[in-house]
Protein backbone atom coordinates (compact mmCIF):
# COMPACT_ATOMS: atom_id res chain seq x y z
CA UNK A 1 0.00 0.00 0.00
CA UNK A 2 2.75 2.28 1.14
CA UNK A 3 4.97 1.29 -2.16
CA UNK A 4 1.72 2.05 -4.33
CA UNK A 5 1.41 5.54 -2.79
CA UNK A 6 5.12 6.19 -3.00
CA UNK A 7 4.71 5.12 -7.21
CA UNK A 8 1.44 7.78 -7.37
CA UNK A 9 3.66 10.55 -5.68
CA UNK A 10 6.35 9.75 -7.76
CA UNK A 11 4.30 9.51 -10.90
CA UNK A 12 2.64 13.06 -10.22
CA UNK A 13 5.50 14.69 -9.57
CA UNK A 14 6.94 13.64 -12.84
CA UNK A 15 3.56 14.77 -14.69
CA UNK A 16 3.62 18.04 -12.89
CA UNK A 17 7.25 18.53 -14.03
CA UNK A 18 6.67 17.39 -17.66
CA UNK A 19 3.71 19.98 -17.29
CA UNK A 20 5.57 22.73 -16.00
CA UNK A 21 8.62 21.82 -18.85
CA UNK A 22 5.90 22.45 -21.73
CA UNK A 23 4.48 25.09 -20.53
CA UNK A 24 8.43 26.94 -20.41
CA UNK A 25 8.60 25.30 -23.96
CA UNK A 26 5.33 27.58 -24.96
CA UNK A 27 6.46 30.56 -23.49
CA UNK A 28 7.13 33.07 -26.15
CA UNK A 29 10.58 34.76 -25.37
CA UNK A 30 12.35 37.93 -26.32
CA UNK A 31 16.09 37.94 -25.38
CA UNK A 32 15.68 35.76 -22.81
CA UNK A 33 12.42 37.34 -21.20
CA UNK A 34 9.12 36.29 -22.02
CA UNK A 35 6.22 38.75 -23.62
CA UNK A 36 4.58 38.62 -20.30
CA UNK A 37 7.28 39.88 -17.83
CA UNK A 38 8.31 42.38 -20.44
CA UNK A 39 4.74 43.63 -20.93
CA UNK A 40 4.99 43.47 -16.86
CA UNK A 41 7.55 45.60 -17.01
CA UNK A 42 6.37 47.93 -19.40
CA UNK A 43 3.32 48.90 -17.10
CA UNK A 44 5.00 48.93 -13.40
CA UNK A 45 7.79 51.10 -14.42
CA UNK A 46 5.14 53.42 -16.84
CA UNK A 47 3.63 54.09 -13.13
CA UNK A 48 6.83 54.06 -11.18
CA UNK A 49 7.76 56.76 -13.76
CA UNK A 50 4.43 58.80 -13.43
CA UNK A 51 5.65 59.21 -9.38
CA UNK A 52 9.21 60.17 -9.96
CA UNK A 53 8.09 62.55 -12.11
CA UNK A 54 5.64 64.29 -9.98
CA UNK A 55 7.67 64.00 -7.07
CA UNK A 56 10.25 65.81 -9.62
CA UNK A 57 7.95 68.39 -10.35
CA UNK A 58 7.28 69.23 -7.01
CA UNK A 59 10.46 69.55 -5.71
CA UNK A 60 11.60 71.81 -8.48
CA UNK A 61 8.35 73.88 -9.34
CA UNK A 62 6.65 73.49 -6.09
CA UNK A 63 3.62 72.32 -7.65
CA UNK A 64 1.62 69.37 -8.18
CA UNK A 65 1.30 68.71 -11.85
CA UNK A 66 0.76 65.86 -14.62
CA UNK A 67 3.10 64.21 -15.43
CA UNK A 68 1.47 61.43 -17.24
CA UNK A 69 2.24 60.34 -20.80
CA UNK A 70 -1.35 60.15 -21.51
CA UNK A 71 -5.01 61.38 -21.42
CA UNK A 72 -6.49 58.47 -18.54
CA UNK A 73 -4.18 56.78 -15.99
CA UNK A 74 -1.22 57.41 -14.00
CA UNK A 75 1.35 56.12 -16.72
CA UNK A 76 4.49 58.11 -18.01
CA UNK A 77 5.06 55.69 -21.13
CA UNK A 78 8.47 57.01 -21.57
CA UNK A 79 10.04 55.49 -18.36
CA UNK A 80 8.04 52.29 -19.50
CA UNK A 81 9.52 51.94 -22.69
CA UNK A 82 13.19 53.21 -21.58
CA UNK A 83 13.36 50.84 -18.85
CA UNK A 84 11.78 47.82 -20.21
CA UNK A 85 14.34 47.91 -23.35
CA UNK A 86 17.34 48.51 -21.11
CA UNK A 87 16.21 45.63 -19.28
CA UNK A 88 15.66 43.19 -22.37
CA UNK A 89 19.26 44.40 -23.99
CA UNK A 90 21.35 44.75 -20.40
CA UNK A 91 20.00 42.08 -17.80
CA UNK A 92 22.46 39.56 -18.92
CA UNK A 93 25.24 42.10 -17.53
CA UNK A 94 23.72 42.94 -14.30
CA UNK A 95 27.46 42.58 -12.34
CA UNK A 96 29.19 44.11 -14.81
CA UNK A 97 29.10 47.68 -14.31
CA UNK A 98 30.92 49.25 -16.76
CA UNK A 99 29.28 47.15 -19.53
CA UNK A 100 25.64 48.34 -18.29
CA UNK A 101 26.52 52.20 -18.12
CA UNK A 102 27.87 52.05 -21.68
CA UNK A 103 24.74 50.06 -22.53
CA UNK A 104 22.43 52.53 -20.74
CA UNK A 105 24.20 55.28 -22.49
CA UNK A 106 23.84 53.98 -25.65
CA UNK A 107 20.35 52.88 -25.50
CA UNK A 108 19.20 55.45 -23.10
CA UNK A 109 20.19 57.55 -25.41
CA UNK A 110 18.81 56.24 -28.98
CA UNK A 111 15.37 55.52 -27.17
CA UNK A 112 15.09 59.53 -25.91
CA UNK A 113 15.97 60.59 -29.45
CA UNK A 114 13.26 57.84 -31.27
CA UNK A 115 10.90 58.97 -28.98
CA UNK A 116 11.59 62.81 -29.31
CA UNK A 117 11.48 62.41 -33.09
CA UNK A 118 8.34 60.35 -33.16
CA UNK A 119 6.56 62.65 -31.14
CA UNK A 120 7.64 65.66 -33.71
CA UNK A 121 6.96 63.87 -36.66
CA UNK A 122 3.56 62.04 -35.75
CA UNK A 123 2.21 64.44 -32.89
CA UNK A 124 3.94 68.30 -34.10
CA UNK A 125 5.20 68.09 -30.46
CA UNK A 126 8.40 68.60 -28.73
CA UNK A 127 8.37 67.10 -25.51
CA UNK A 128 12.04 68.34 -24.25
CA UNK A 129 14.92 70.57 -25.84
CA UNK A 130 18.04 70.53 -25.26
CA UNK A 131 19.47 72.88 -28.05
CA UNK A 132 20.76 74.91 -25.38
CA UNK A 133 22.99 72.51 -23.65
CA UNK A 134 26.66 71.15 -25.31
CA UNK A 135 27.31 68.63 -27.20
CA UNK A 136 23.79 68.00 -28.15
CA UNK A 137 22.17 66.19 -31.09
CA UNK A 138 19.46 68.14 -32.99
CA UNK A 139 18.53 69.43 -29.58
CA UNK A 140 16.54 65.44 -28.93
CA UNK A 141 19.88 64.12 -26.90
CA UNK A 142 23.03 66.05 -24.84
CA UNK A 143 25.99 64.30 -23.12
CA UNK A 144 24.43 64.90 -19.41
CA UNK A 145 21.67 62.95 -19.74
CA UNK A 146 23.22 60.37 -21.35
CA UNK A 147 26.18 60.03 -18.50
CA UNK A 148 22.46 59.97 -16.84
CA UNK A 149 21.21 57.24 -18.68
CA UNK A 150 23.99 55.11 -17.93
CA UNK A 151 24.47 55.70 -14.08
CA UNK A 152 20.54 55.01 -14.05
CA UNK A 153 21.15 51.75 -16.17
CA UNK A 154 23.41 50.61 -13.39
CA UNK A 155 20.95 51.33 -11.23
CA UNK A 156 18.01 49.92 -12.60
CA UNK A 157 19.67 46.31 -13.44
CA UNK A 158 21.62 46.22 -10.39
CA UNK A 159 19.13 47.30 -7.74
CA UNK A 160 15.69 47.91 -8.78
CA UNK A 161 14.96 45.47 -11.34
CA UNK A 162 15.86 42.11 -9.12
CA UNK A 163 13.24 43.85 -6.67
CA UNK A 164 10.73 44.26 -9.60
CA UNK A 165 11.28 40.60 -10.15
CA UNK A 166 10.30 39.34 -6.55
CA UNK A 167 7.58 41.84 -6.27
CA UNK A 168 6.30 40.16 -9.64
CA UNK A 169 6.96 36.79 -8.36
CA UNK A 170 5.30 37.21 -5.30
CA UNK A 171 2.58 38.07 -7.32
CA UNK A 172 2.27 35.21 -9.21
CA UNK A 173 2.38 33.38 -6.21
CA UNK A 174 -0.56 34.65 -4.62
CA UNK A 175 -2.55 34.80 -7.88
CA UNK A 176 -3.49 32.61 -10.53
CA UNK A 177 -0.87 32.65 -13.66
CA UNK A 178 -4.13 32.83 -16.25
CA UNK A 179 -5.92 36.25 -14.22
CA UNK A 180 -2.57 37.80 -14.20
CA UNK A 181 -2.21 37.17 -17.80
CA UNK A 182 -5.61 38.27 -18.69
CA UNK A 183 -4.77 41.58 -16.46
CA UNK A 184 -1.76 42.10 -17.52
CA UNK A 185 -3.38 41.92 -21.27
CA UNK A 186 -6.28 44.36 -20.70
CA UNK A 187 -3.87 46.61 -19.05
CA UNK A 188 -1.84 46.77 -22.13
CA UNK A 189 -4.79 46.66 -24.69
CA UNK A 190 -6.40 49.89 -22.40
CA UNK A 191 -2.84 51.46 -22.30
CA UNK A 192 -2.97 50.96 -26.18
CA UNK A 193 -6.30 52.69 -26.76
CA UNK A 194 -5.34 55.62 -24.84
CA UNK A 195 -2.09 56.15 -26.50
CA UNK A 196 -3.77 56.04 -29.60
CA UNK A 197 -6.76 58.69 -28.55
CA UNK A 198 -4.00 60.88 -26.92
CA UNK A 199 -2.31 60.65 -30.19
CA UNK A 200 -5.76 62.08 -31.59
CA UNK A 201 -6.49 64.33 -28.96
CA UNK A 202 -3.08 66.20 -28.75
CA UNK A 203 -3.25 66.29 -32.98
CA UNK A 204 -6.80 68.28 -32.71
CA UNK A 205 -5.55 70.64 -29.52
CA UNK A 206 -2.13 71.61 -31.83
CA UNK A 207 -4.21 72.51 -34.72
CA UNK A 208 -6.96 74.73 -32.42
CA UNK A 209 -4.17 76.38 -30.95
CA UNK A 210 -2.12 77.13 -33.78
CA UNK A 211 -5.09 78.68 -35.77
CA UNK A 212 -6.76 80.19 -32.98
CA UNK A 213 -3.51 82.02 -31.58
CA UNK A 214 -1.92 82.20 -35.27
CA UNK A 215 1.11 80.56 -33.90
CA UNK A 216 3.71 80.74 -37.14
CA UNK A 217 4.80 76.94 -37.40
CA UNK A 218 5.65 75.08 -40.65
CA UNK A 219 3.08 74.46 -42.54
CA UNK A 220 0.67 76.71 -41.20
CA UNK A 221 -1.76 76.78 -44.39
CA UNK A 222 -2.16 73.22 -43.82
CA UNK A 223 -2.82 73.01 -40.06
CA UNK A 224 -5.33 75.87 -40.66
CA UNK A 225 -6.92 74.46 -43.14
CA UNK A 226 -7.60 71.17 -41.04
CA UNK A 227 -9.14 73.61 -38.47
CA UNK A 228 -11.74 74.74 -40.90
CA UNK A 229 -12.73 71.34 -41.97
CA UNK A 230 -12.53 70.09 -38.63
CA UNK A 231 -14.28 72.43 -36.30
CA UNK A 232 -16.81 74.06 -38.81
CA UNK A 233 -18.93 70.60 -38.14
CA UNK A 234 -20.78 71.61 -35.03
CA UNK A 235 -21.12 67.87 -33.58
CA UNK A 236 -17.17 67.37 -33.97
CA UNK A 237 -16.36 70.41 -32.38
CA UNK A 238 -18.78 69.77 -29.74
CA UNK A 239 -17.45 66.17 -28.82
CA UNK A 240 -14.03 67.65 -28.52
CA UNK A 241 -14.42 70.78 -26.30
CA UNK A 242 -16.50 68.36 -24.25
CA UNK A 243 -13.73 65.72 -23.75
CA UNK A 244 -10.67 67.02 -25.35
CA UNK A 245 -11.08 71.45 -24.36
CA UNK A 246 -8.41 73.15 -23.80
CA UNK A 247 -8.71 72.74 -19.27
CA UNK A 248 -8.03 69.09 -19.60
CA UNK A 249 -5.37 69.09 -22.18
CA UNK A 250 -3.28 71.77 -21.04
CA UNK A 251 -4.03 70.51 -17.10
CA UNK A 252 -2.81 66.84 -18.54
CA UNK A 253 -0.08 68.44 -20.84
CA UNK A 254 0.74 71.44 -19.10
CA UNK A 255 4.47 71.53 -20.41
CA UNK A 256 3.37 70.79 -24.32
CA UNK A 257 4.92 72.89 -26.58
CA UNK A 258 5.35 73.55 -30.32
CA UNK A 259 8.48 75.09 -32.78
CA UNK A 260 7.51 78.22 -35.14
CA UNK A 261 9.52 78.60 -38.21
CA UNK A 262 11.84 80.33 -36.71
CA UNK A 263 13.16 77.94 -34.14
CA UNK A 264 11.66 79.45 -31.37
CA UNK A 265 10.47 77.21 -28.49
CA UNK A 266 6.15 78.36 -28.15
CA UNK A 267 4.42 76.67 -24.59
CA UNK A 268 0.94 76.47 -25.30
CA UNK A 269 0.13 77.59 -21.55
CA UNK A 270 0.80 81.09 -22.55
CA UNK A 271 -2.18 80.82 -24.50
CA UNK A 272 -4.35 79.98 -21.69
CA UNK A 273 -3.46 82.53 -19.22
CA UNK A 274 -7.12 81.65 -17.27
CA UNK A 275 -6.58 78.00 -16.95
CA UNK A 276 -4.52 77.20 -13.98
CA UNK A 277 -1.91 74.46 -15.69
CA UNK A 278 -1.27 72.55 -12.34
CA UNK A 279 -3.88 70.55 -9.59
CA UNK A 280 -1.86 72.14 -6.05
CA UNK A 281 0.86 74.89 -4.92
CA UNK A 282 2.68 73.02 -2.86
CA UNK A 283 5.67 75.24 -1.63
CA UNK A 284 7.30 78.53 -3.68
CA UNK A 285 10.20 76.99 -6.03
CA UNK A 286 13.76 77.56 -4.52
CA UNK A 287 15.63 80.25 -6.79
CA UNK A 288 19.08 79.81 -7.40
CA UNK A 289 21.10 83.10 -8.24
CA UNK A 290 23.64 81.66 -11.20
CA UNK A 291 25.61 84.96 -10.88
CA UNK A 292 25.64 84.96 -6.87
CA UNK A 293 27.17 81.38 -7.42
CA UNK A 294 30.09 82.56 -10.06
CA UNK A 295 30.70 85.41 -8.14
CA UNK A 296 31.68 82.46 -4.76
CA UNK A 297 33.21 79.90 -7.11
CA UNK A 298 35.41 82.72 -8.50
CA UNK A 299 36.48 84.09 -5.12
Amino acid sequence: MAEEISENVIKKDSLEAEKEVKNKKKTLTIMGLSIWRILAYFIIYSVVGYIVETLFGIATKGVWESRQSFLYGPFCGIYGVGATIMVMFLHRYSKKYNSLFLGGFIVGSVVEYLVSLIGEIILHVKWWDYSNMPLNINGRICVYFSFFWGFLAIYLLASLNPKIDKLIDWIKSKFSLKRLKILTLVTTIILFIDCVLTGVAMELFLIRMIAQNDINVPNKEVVIEEYDKIYSNEAVSNFIYKYWGNRKMIRTFPNIKVQDVDGNIVYIDSFLKDIQPYYLKIHEPRKIDITKMQHNLNG
